[in-house]
C-alpha cells in the first residue's frame, strides 16, 4: 500500500457504516496516513443538505476520538458502488460496511459491497468490524494471493497479532465410487503442506514478530475460509488467484464475503 494516499471509507448515516468509520479511523492512525475521508453517494442533489449535514456527523465523532488524524467529509452524486471505486483510484485502503439501511442485507452486500471488493483498485475491507484475534489470509500459491499474504503479515504486525494462513485443498480425482487410498490422501496433504510451506518462505525472517500458524485443509474453499474467520481480526482474500483451486475472487471471496464472521479484507495483485 502507498502510504502517502489517504484512507477511504464509504459511509450511508446507518449504524454499520459509522462501525466501519470508526474501523477505519483506527486504521489510518495505524497506517499513518494522511488523511481519513468519509465519502458518502447521493443520487439526490435536493437532498445535498441532508447528506451533507449526516457524513459530518461522523466526521465530528471521528475527531474527537483521533485529534491528530486529519479527516474529512465528501458528498458525492451518483450510486455507491460506482462512486467508491472510481474513488479507490486515490485511496491506499478503502472501507466498507456489510449493512446499511436497506433491511435486504444480502441485496447491500451484493449490489454494493461485493461490487467494489471486485472492482476497486486498492484493498478493499468489507464487514462489521472486530477488536480481537490472529489476522488468517487465504493461499493458493498465486501471484494474487501472494499481494494478500503481504497485506495479512503488515496487519498482523501494525496490530501484534498473529497469522493463520490456510491452503485448502480439494480432491479433484475424487469418485464417489472410488474412496481415495489413505495412503494417497496422506501424499497430497503432505505436498498441500510444502505448497504452503513455500508460499510462506521468507515471511517468517521479514516479520519475526509475528507468530504463524500453518493450516492445511481439504474442503471447499469458503467454509473453510469462514471457519477460519469464527476467531479471527481480519480475514485476507486475493483477487482472481489461480492457484490449487478456482479464483478466490469469483464465487470463493463473493462467498467468504457473505459467510465470514469477521472483516474480509479483498486484495489484489496489482493493488498498490
Amino acid at each position: 500500500m502507498a502510504a502517502d494516499l489517504p484512507v477511504f471509507v464509504g459511509v450511508d448515516g446507518s449504524a454499520h457504516s459509522v462501525g466501519a468509520a470508526m474501523w477505519a479511523a483506527r486504521e489510518a492512525d495505524l497506517l499513518r496516513a494522511p488523511e481519513l475521508r468519509l465519502v458518502m453517494a447521493s443520487s439526490d442533489p435536493l437532498r445535498d443538505d441532508e447528506v451533507w449535514e449526516t457524513v459530518s456527523a461522523v466526521v465530528d465523532r471521528l475527531v474527537s476520538s483521533h485529534p491528530r488524524l486529519e479527516i474529512s467529509p465528501e458528498v458525492v452524486h451518483g450510486y455507491p458502488a460506482d462512486v467508491l471505486v472510481r474513488r479507490s483510484n486515490e485511496a491506499q485502503l478503502l472501507v466498507v460496511g456489510a449493512r446499511g439501511h436497506s433491511s435486504l442485507s444480502a441485496i447491500l452486500i451484493g449490489s454494493v459491497s461485493t461490487k467494489v471488493a471486485m472492482h476497486a483498485h486498492c484493498p478493499v475491507v468489507v464487514r462489521d468490524h472486530r477488536d480481537s484475534g490472529p489476522v488468517a489470509v487465504g493461499l493458493d500459491n498465486s501471484r494474487h494471493s501472494r499481494a494478500a499474504l503481504a497485506f495479512a503479515f503488515d496487519a498482523a504486525a501494525r496490530h501484534a497479532a498473529g497469522l493463520v494462513a490456510v491452503h485448502v485443498w480439494r480432491d479433484v480425482g475424487y469418485v464417489p465410487s472410488v474412496p481415495a487410498l489413505s495412503l494417497e490422501m496422506t501424499e497430497v496433504r503432505e505436498e498441500a503442506q510444502r505448497v504452503l510451506v513455500r508460499q510462506l518462505a521468507g515471511w517468517t525472517e521479514q516479520y519475526p514478530e509475528v507468530p504463524v500458524r500453518e493450516v492445511v485443509q481439504c474442503g471447499h474453499p469458503v467454509a473453510e475460509l469462514a471457519a477460519a474467520s469464527v476467531d479471527a481480526r481480519l480475514l485476507v482474500v486475493g483477487h482472481r488467484g489461480r492457484g490449487e483451486f478456482p479464483g478466490l475472487l469469483g464465487s470463493v471471496a463473493a462467498g467468504v464475503i457473505q459467510h465470514a464472521s469477521c472483516p474480509v479484507a479483498v486484495v489484489r495483485g496489482e493493488c498498490r
